[in-house]
């Protein structure tokens, strides 16, 4: 409880050096009788002005009960209630809260157990409401939010909560503020931190997603392949009715594919009788000054990078 020590302090020692003073003045004139009298009422009223002092923070609202019955509202600052007959039960802080809760092995729509941590940020709007009905509305607002949690869960499939947190949380929401609107609670957002499943189904996803990762691997690489059907037909068509073309292309790809690796090419006999590159001798000759150039290349290469080096 609240009560502005400081503040009543202050005041009981201002009325205290006050009855001091006024003894001191009326000993003179009077007995030592009448002097102690003055400094034990000032002592009462100094008691009295403390006890009756109260001082809330900006952020708090005190509920003041007369005779056990509601009599204000009170704060912030400095004000004073009557001892004995005003009472105060609770500061109520309307600042904005934050409560974490969350919802351990419960099951999901399709039967799967989850837990799910969650954020509250609620703040409150009716001091009155929240000090009368409700006994505890800390307690309440926590097992209200999390029997929300676990209704909506209940309510959820599982790909649907893992994929739509907003949407849930606006559900939320919506719910929980619903159940403490009566209490003088706002519900300001619900912010789900983190859904949990069990480890053998976490991997089983893994791999179903793997799975469909290369079903779709597999998909486009079969319309690729047919895309590269579709185009070798179409060149075809246009070398069948252009021998000079096709042989033109046949010898770029057999210079291409020694170009690329100079060691073995393979040529079917058949393959290059139809592409009629001039025979297998024609071939193997037109391999050979391929490898020759090739060679002279790198020693050319060697020699220039040699004569660099003695430079």
């Amino acid at each position: 409880m609240k009560t502005g020590s400081s503040m009543a302090a202050l005041f009981f020692s201002l009325v205290v050096l006050f009855g001091t003073g006024l003894a001191l003045l009326v000993s003179n004139d009077m007995s030592a009788s009448a002097s102690h009298i003055i400094l034990v009422i000032s002592l009462i009223v100094a008691i009295f002005v403390a006890w009756a002092t109260k001082v809330a923070n900006q952020w708090d609202r005190a509920v003041v009960l007369r005779l056990g019955k509601f009599q204000a509202l009170r704060g912030p600052g400095i004000f004073f209630i009557i001892p004995i007959i005003d009472y105060i039960p609770y500061w109520i802080d309307i600042r904005v809260i934050s409560t974490s809760f969350k919802a351990e092995k419960t099951l999901t729509k399709d039967t799967v157990p989850v837990d799910v941590d969650a954020v509250l940020f609620w703040k409150v709007v009716d001091p009155k409401k929240a000090a009368i009905d409700v006994a505890d509305y800390y307690s309440a607002i926590s097992w209200a939010s999390q029997t929300a949690l676990r209704d909506v869960i209940g309510k959820t499939m599982l790909s649907d909560m893992l994929e739509g947190r907003e949407k849930i949380s606006v559900l939320l929401r919506n719910i929980i503020d619903e159940r403490t609107e009566p209490w003088g609670i706002n519900v300001i957002s619900v912010e789900v931190k983190d859904v949990l499943i069990p480890q053998g189904l976490e991997a089983a996803m893994s791999m179903q997603a793997q799975a469909e990762r290369e079903r779709q691997a597999r998909v486009i690489l079969g319309d690729s392949e047919r895309q590269i059907a579709s185009k070798f037909e179409e060149a075809s068509k246009t070398y069948a009715n252009n021998p000079t073309a096709f042989h033109l292309r046949a010898m770029n790809m057999l210079y291409e594919g020694l170009k690329t690796n100079s060691t073995i090419v393979v040529v079917p006999s058949s393959a290059i009788e139809t592409m009629s590159l001039g025979g297998l001798a024609g071939t193997i000759a037109l391999t050979k000054s391929i490898q020759q150039d090739k060679q002279k290349e790198q020693d050319q290469a060697g020699k220039e990078g040699i004569s660099d080096i003695v430079y």
